[in-house]
């Protein structure tokens, strides 16, 4: 798309009209125009040239100034401009904000569950909530989905968000989150991969994600399905853990333990 009629096109995302757009940008580039000679530069009409420039006036994009010649016009210099419309719309989503909050929360009578589909569409979501993560990240995490989350979780890191939980992989990069022991057998185990994601103990996204475009997650804001999901995320952490803290043949009967315990409960 040619670089002007971009530029008219972004005009008009932020509330201008078209011969708006078209008026402004041509009086950015030679000032001060009456309006008659803008409209020829402007291709906006004579008879509409005037009734732009009064809407103009009232957005505070132009100034006029009288002259012995007649009306000139000014343009609103692009950086006061770029403000102005900044505040504007910080004051509309503000209120927005505000108001659709309200909305929505006359109407949450009981904690709720919902189904994502599509693996690209889960990820969106998961590296948005992570990106609105405040205090605290638990997750169980296979080392493929690390890779579509990793910018969204080292960023969070960065801020200082806690984030603890278990690692399915070999190159574990978040500081605080356990490496899965015996990666190899369940790499050889397990035919799909699920994950585990809590937010601020206030919301849990978990579900099978190897399933490309029919992968399925449920997020909830359920507070008694998030304190089961956590323990099960610290369960399996202390497992490891204990293992971990064992070596020689006393990891050996522990491991040897744990695989009959599992078996049996299975049969």
């Amino acid at each position: 798309m040619d670089e002007n009629l971009r530029l008219l096109e972004d005009m008009k995302k932020l509330g201008l009209n078209q011969y708006e757009a078209k008026a402004y940008t041509k009086l950015l580039e030679e000032f001060p125009l009456n309006g008659y000679s803008l409209s020829k530069i402007s291709g906006v009409p004579r008879s509409k040239i005037y009734e732009v420039l009064d809407n103009l006036l009232k957005k505070q994009l132009v100034f006029s100034k009288k002259t012995e010649s007649g009306l000139v016009y000014f343009p609103l210099e692009p950086k006061l401009f770029i403000s102005k419309i900044k505040q504007n719309y910080e004051s509309i989503l503000k209120n927005v904000e505000e108001k659709t909050n309200e909305l929505y929360l006359k109407n949450i009578i009981h904690y709720d569950s919902k189904i994502l589909s599509g693996r690209k569409e889960i990820f969106s979501f998961l590296n948005l909530i992570i990106g609105l993560a405040n205090k605290r990240i638990e997750i169980s995490i296979w080392e493929e989905e690390f890779f579509q989350l990793s910018d969204s979780l080292l960023e969070a890191e960065e801020r200082g968000v806690v984030i603890k939980g278990l690692y399915f992989g070999y190159n574990n990069k978040l500081k605080n989150v356990l490496t899965h022991r015996r990666i190899e057998t369940y790499l050889s185990e397990k035919e799909e991969r699920n994950i585990i994601v809590i937010i601020d103990r206030k919301e849990a996204i978990t579900g099978i994600v190897s399933r490309g475009e029919v992968s399925q997650v449920s997020w909830t804001n359920d507070p008694g399905i998030i304190d089961i999901t956590s323990d099960y995320i610290v369960h399996d952490l202390m497992v490891n853990m204990y293992s971990n803290s064992l070596s020689g043949s006393d990891r050996k009967k522990y491991e040897d333990a744990m695989d009959k315990v599992r078996k049996e409960y299975f049969e």
